[in-house]
């Protein structure tokens, strides 16, 4: 630790026996005793020094106590020093209002106590370093506001100089402060930046991200940073980043936000030319892959109908030309009607492709029985692995319910997925077939579906051509050495057909030589209730894309209003969701709580509580509780103060009734982002 200075003590006797009396009583304090022994000495002692206190004798010879004491007080720097004057005459009425007259805080008679000196002494010995200390702060504070006040015109300097916006708001959302970039950024002047939001300079078009995506971060609490379109009071629009942090007070208490508006257009407009010049890019090599795979696909074509038909021309003019017996006769004709078959496979393989792509693939619907469907198949492809000596294994669940579809499409998967595990499965190899009943994969669900496998032990699929091995033309070895024949379309055309049934297909394998594994899950009849009725009475199926852009999606509608409910309900069991519809929050509550879910459709205006009360409850819930699933809010209320509200609620979109299903489709599709296209009514 830093000693503490000492403190000067001016000692004044003509006497020397008188200052070491006077040293030998206050040598304990442990200051510094300074000793003068006339009255001029003590005059020169104090052009150097400050003294706490002076002790004073009155009777001096040439210049005495009083006259000393008269000149000290006549100097502006010892004007207030403590003067305690000392004598050995008894202390008269008019010298002691003397001496105080010049200022003395005391009148001691020798001899001296040494308890009292030391006392009086002491006190102002204390009260010296008291002042000392008090002008010491006090100079500290005026360099301390001194350097506050460099620092606050530097950091004005630096806000207004800045070329970023600066803002701060508090937790009301009331903005309390922002700089000249920020007011140009949003084209607001000084006043006005304080009194509107940034989010009001937001571009029209992105001002509902920008609101909710704004609400999620008061509500979490977490950094923000986003990019948005501004849109000035002028017209011009310029690209912005958005960044946010929370401003909290040494104990953590939220204070407020600050954040900063940086104009990142140039940076957008080099972006988009960069993604402009990778879209051409990609675009030409799609092209030009596109145009290698028709090549391709022709060249395999011509080579699929030309082996036909040489064989079955080669053996219709040896039948003309030539008399053969019968069994020669019956030799040619099994091998026409053979050859016959098979391009007739290729030319139906062909048009059900073009009615895909046309969106114009039909089914026949009624309640199926799998087992029967795969009995058919297996025993259609029989004669073509008993010549490869291939063991056909089924292990067939009997109790397995019934699907609603189209039993000779169906059939036509179960046979397609064979005699592509046939094709490709070695001689004396083994292709096993499954059907059992699985749960789906949703969490506390009950819905069942069929499962059907094929596992083969053939050549398998590499990892580079497993995700597109559902794709048409698509053939892992095009080459004229390939050792398998086909168009590459049969995978192709089983996907779109179990995506019409409701249904998911994906592909295994360990890779080249490890074998595959085909899965094809149906729901089960129970699970297509809602819509069975209407298509009965069509009598088909369409195509995914324009009936079932929400196959499998898992919506809970909430509206008081049983039509409303019920025809929400309808639609989107006609679009392929699976639905759950209530009258209540509270029975909305539950639902979120024992199911996982896909979606919220809900109503704003219903009895009792209604659906602000309900996003507001189910936001305060842990996202693995369903706090955080995209919802949209239906309303008669269509007003832009309306639409805020709900997205400030928690609500991603707002859809004001009545409601127009294709637009509902749309928003739910964009919501959750789904690779799908929507029906156009």
């Amino acid at each position: 630790m830093q000693m503490e200075p000492k403190v000067n003590i001016l000692l004044v006797d003509d006497k020397l026996e008188n200052l070491l009396a006077l040293e030998a009583i206050l040598e304990k304090l442990g200051e510094n005793l300074v000793r003068a022994t006339s009255g001029e000495e003590a005059l020169r002692c104090l052009l150097h020094q400050d003294f706490a206190v002076i002790l004073l004798d009155v009777q001096m010879p040439g210049m005495d106590g009083f006259e000393t004491a008269t000149l000290i007080r006549n100097r502006g720097r010892s004007r207030h020093t403590p003067i305690i004057f000392l004598t050995a005459f008894s202390t008269s009425d008019q010298m002691l209002f003397k001496g105080y007259a010049l200022g003395a805080v005391d009148y001691l008679l020798k001899p001296l106590d040494p308890n009292i000196l030391t006392s009086k002494v002491t006190v102002f010995v204390e009260l010296f370093k008291k002042t000392e200390a008090v002008k010491q702060q006090a100079a500290q504070l005026v360099a301390v506001n001194a350097e506050l006040r460099q620092s606050e015109e530097r950091l004005r300097s630096l806000s207004t100089c800045s070329p970023v916006g600066i803002f701060e708001i508090d937790t009301e959302g009331g903005c309390r402060y922002t700089n000249p970039r920020y007011q140009a950024i949003c084209g607001l002047k000084a006043a006005e930046s304080l009194e509107k939001r940034w989010l009001e300079s937001v571009h029209p078009e992105d001002r509902e991200q920008a609101v909710a995506s704004w609400s999620d971060y008061i509500r979490e609490g977490r950094d923000y940073s986003e990019e948005f379109r501004f849109q000035t009071a002028y017209g011009s629009i310029r690209w912005v980043q958005v960044r946010s942090s929370p401003m909290l007070s040494g104990q953590g208490e939220l204070l407020g936000y600050v954040g900063t508006l940086e104009d990142i257009t140039e940076r957008k407009q080099a972006e988009e030319v960069r993604a402009q010049v990778i879209r051409e890019q990609t675009a030409r090599q799609e092209a030009e892959a596109a145009n290698r795979m028709k090549d391709e696909f022709l060249a395999v074509l011509s080579h699929e109908l030309r082996t036909p038909l040489t064989s079955m021309l080669g053996w219709s003019k040896i039948l003309r030309s030539k008399k053969l017996d019968d069994k020669a006769t019956s030799r040619a004709l099994e091998a026409i009607e053979r050859n016959a078959i098979s391009q007739m496979q290729l030319i139906e393989d062909i048009l059900d492709v073009s009615r895909i792509i046309r969106g114009q693939l039909r089914l026949n619907v009624s309640a199926v029985n799998l087992i029967s469907v795969m009995e058919a198949a297996l025993e259609a492809v029989r004669p073509l692995a008993e010549p490869k000596d291939i063991k056909l294994n089924t292990v067939l669940d009997t109790s397995v319910g019934s699907v609603y579809g189209d039993s000779a499409r169906l059939q036509q998967v179960v046979w397609n997925l064979l005699t592509n595990a046939i094709k490709f499965t070695p001689k004396g190899g083994r292709v096993e077939v499954r059907l059992s009943v699985v749960c789906g994969e949703e969490q506390q669900t009950t819905h069942k579906y069929a499962q059907i496998q094929v596992i083969d032990t053939g050549i398998g699929i590499s990892s580079e051509f497993l995700p597109k091995v559902f794709e048409r033309f698509r053939q892992a070895d095009s080459t004229t050495t390939r050792s398998h024949n086909g168009l590459g379309l049969g995978l192709a055309i089983v996907r779109h057909l179990v995506e019409l049934h409701k249904g998911t297909i994906f592909a295994q394998s360990l890779g080249t030589g490890q074998g595959a594994t085909f899965t094809v899950r149906l729901p089960l009849l129970q699970d297509n209730r809602g819509s069975r009725g209407s298509r009965e009475a069509a009598g088909e199926i369409s195509s995914p894309v324009a009936s079932m852009p929400l196959a499998g999606l898992r919506v809970l509608v909430v509206d008081d209003e049983a039509d409303t409910r019920n025809f929400l309900s309808f639609m989107f069991e006609e679009y392929g969701a699976i639905a759950t519809a209530v009258a209540s929050v509270e029975e909305a509550l539950a639902v979120v709580e024992q199911a996982k879910l896909d979606i919220l459709i809900s109503d704003i205006g219903m009895s009792e509580q209604d659906g602000y009360t309900l996003i507001r409850k189910l936001r305060s819930l842990e996202p693995e509780k369903g706090g955080r699933i995209p919802a949209i809010a239906l309303t008669a209320y269509t007003r832009e103060e309306d639409r805020l509200e709900a997205l400030t609620a928690g609500f991603q979109q707002h859809l004001s009734k009545p409601i127009d299903p294709t637009k509902l489709i749309a928003m739910i599709a964009n919501v959750l982002k789904l690779p799908l296209e929507v029906p156009v009514s």
